[in-house]
């Protein structure tokens, strides 16, 4: 089936795009989840977005989560290789395969790369994933999909990603053992749904990629303030200074009292507590009360 491909208005020429497969197949052997993340591929290369796709397992990516796992005991890691790729990237697209109904163990060790650089900064003073937006792509011949793509558009987002709406696309088989995606007789490349999705999913990133690129949405600083004060007088409270909250509130104990009343809470318990007090309240209690003991004779 061909992806859909509708015209644009938008322009989406210098977006970029990495694509991480997560499969434990080595190149050039046959990877299904290539196979779908080529759905997403075409329509945003079709766009003029510069697709990069990138099979980790081809790799050598030491486990750890620090930029350069060289520096830490280990005599070879590829990952600031394969940073330089992902920070020029404003698309992010994570694909797994689904064993044992989780995302593969390559998929866990890219996140955990991915995380490595998450308290660096990028050019406008945000932290390093601000400003880019994650998907996910899910293969199987089970179930799994949906649990892998909580887990895997969780941890772009924590990272710092933008995660807009129908973010994943997936194809699962029946139950039990079965045809894999671009196996004969699979009926995966022909799901309407799963290219639908796949669709949905291209053109999502790629208008939320456009939008944060143009508009800059994300503050510089989340916890940036027009009267905002820290130790270095620029009027900034710094992300980096966990401090500076506590300095600017101590500095200011009449607006922070100020602030907390305006943010004052019902109090629950008394509303508990006046519930239970309601005739009707205690009627209910003896019904449980009494179906309890009807039950335990």
């Amino acid at each position: 089936m061909t992806p859909h491909s509708t015209p644009s208005k938008a322009d989406f020429q210098d977006l970029k795009a990495v694509f991480l497969n997560c499969t434990l197949k080595k190149s050039p052997t046959l990877s299904h989840t290539e196979g779908l993340m080529k759905v997403p591929q075409y329509i945003m290369h079709q766009h003029g977005v510069s697709v990069t796709p990138i099979r980790a397992v081809d790799y050598d990516l030491a486990p750890g989560v620090q930029p350069d796992m060289t520096e830490h005991g280990f005599s070879h890691d590829d990952w600031p290789q394969l940073w330089k790729v992902v920070q020029a990237a404003d698309i992010i697209v994570i694909g797994t395969p689904v064993w044992l109904g989780e995302k593969s163990s390559v998929c866990t060790q890219v996140i955990e790369r991915l995380y490595a650089q998450s308290a660096q900064f990028n050019d406008k003073g945000q932290y390093i994933y601000y400003g880019k937006v994650g998907g996910c792509i899910i293969t199987g011949n089970e179930d799994g999909a949906k649990h892998c793509s909580m887990n895997i558009l969780y941890s772009l987002q924590r990272l710092g990603c933008v995660i807009p709406p129908q973010a994943d696309a997936y194809w699962n088989g029946e139950a039990g053992p079965g045809p894999s995606y671009l196996d004969e007789n699979s009926g995966g490349p022909q799901s309407k749904f799963t290219q639908l999705i796949a669709t949905f999913m291209a053109w999502n990133l790629m208008h939320m990629a456009r939008l944060l690129k143009s508009q800059n949405l994300i503050p510089r600083d989340p916890l940036e303030h027009p009267d905002s004060r820290d130790a270095g007088g620029d009027g900034r409270a710094r992300a980096d200074d966990p401090d500076a909250v506590e300095r600017r509130s101590a500095d200011q104990p009449g607006e922070r009292e100020e602030h907390r009343h305006d943010c004052d809470l019902p109090d629950l318990h008394a509303d508990v507590e006046a519930e239970q007090r309601h005739p009707q309240h205690a009627a209910r209690q003896a019904q449980i009360d009494q179906h309890a003991g009807e039950t335990e004779t």
